[in-house]
């Protein structure tokens, strides 16, 4: 059976995401769709460069119509974040956008799985389902898993141990309510606030560290997109091989952590070749779920501002 991607948006974060891809797991076709036409031609032709080296793939650019037959269309257009802008300022600009991708790629027969890591990803996962009407389990967005893995490298870094020691996440929205789990975090499987280098100063250091870190980038580079990049490749290379892995990413609540809004929000997700296969709801300090219910109610005060007519 085809394995067949849909890539739209082929700006920094797509570009870098397909050259990942096709380096972590098979795809039979790779298909680059931008409202900039030559770009994905020119991006095509280099990405073929590496067949030689990965295995074969057809590459082409194309139209949100391919997506007929695709397994997953990933959705990295819209308008990216400037020095001092919030992910939540890109709102109004890229749902214009959003709206205007989702219905020709589901009226295209698309019967296969969104994944969205566009800005603000919790709201424009949230609209992809809503604009979509497709079943939720089948719309996923990265969520808090970029946020995590930063903060996985700032505890790693104070405590000098390697990354993977580190079993860390930050939860909620991917932007200015997101929180950390302290409290659950464990590194060497030993409880992160056991260690003697850690206090509450500590961790607020980390914290804004790890908030921070994407506005530093931008300001530095213009953009932020190997990380998210190889986030994306994590997910859709797990939906292609139907492996079952778990990250912290935009899924939809139902109820968890108390929450009464139907949203998308960064919480630990497992998903394999459906897609969302049950989304996680880990254990909180009674202070980090009043911080989850917070996000979630910052997000619905958002998305009621939101017209999709």
């Amino acid at each position: 059976m085809s394995r067949k991607v849909l890539l739209v948006g082929d700006g920094a974060v797509g570009s870098t995401f397909a050259n990942d891809l096709l380096q972590n797991t098979n795809v039979d076709e790779l298909i680059i769709a931008d409202v900039v036409k030559k770009r994905p031609v020119g991006d095509a032709m280099d990405l073929e460069d590496i067949n030689p080296f990965m295995g074969e793939t057809n590459i082409h650019s194309g139209e949100y119509s391919d997506a007929k037959d695709a397994d997953v269309v990933v959705i990295t257009a819209g308008v990216p974040r400037k020095p001092g802008e919030t992910r939540l300022d890109l709102v109004n600009k890229n749902v214009k956008i959003l709206k205007s991708i989702v219905k020709p790629v589901v009226d295209s027969g698309f019967k296969g799985v969104f994944v969205v890591s566009a800005n603000p990803v919790d709201i424009l996962t949230t609209l992809t389902q809503k604009l979509s009407g497709f079943p939720k389990n089948r719309v996923i967005g990265t969520g808090t898993s970029l946020d995590s893995a930063r903060l996985r490298v700032e505890l790693a870094k104070k405590l000098n141990v390697p990354v993977a020691a580190v079993n860390s996440m930050v939860l909620g929205e991917h932007g200015d309510t997101s929180f950390e789990n302290f409290d659950e975090s464990r590194v060497n499987n030993k409880p992160l606030r056991n260690y003697k280098e850690i206090d509450d100063d500590v961790l607020n250091n980390i914290e804004t560290n790890v908030r921070k870190k994407g506005g530093k980038i931008i300001a530095n580079k213009g953009a932020t997109f190997y990380g998210v990049a190889m986030m994306l490749t994590q997910i859709v290379s797990a939906i292609l091989d139907n492996r079952s892995i778990v990250l912290p990413l935009s899924a939809p609540i139902n109820g968890e952590y108390g929450i009464k809004h139907e949203l998308y929000l960064g919480t630990p997700t497992a998903i394999d070749g459906n897609g969302i296969s049950h989304v996680i709801e880990t254990n909180l300090s009674d202070i980090e779920k009043e911080k989850m219910l917070n996000s979630a109610n910052k997000m619905q005060e958002v998305l009621d501002g939101i017209d999709l007519n």
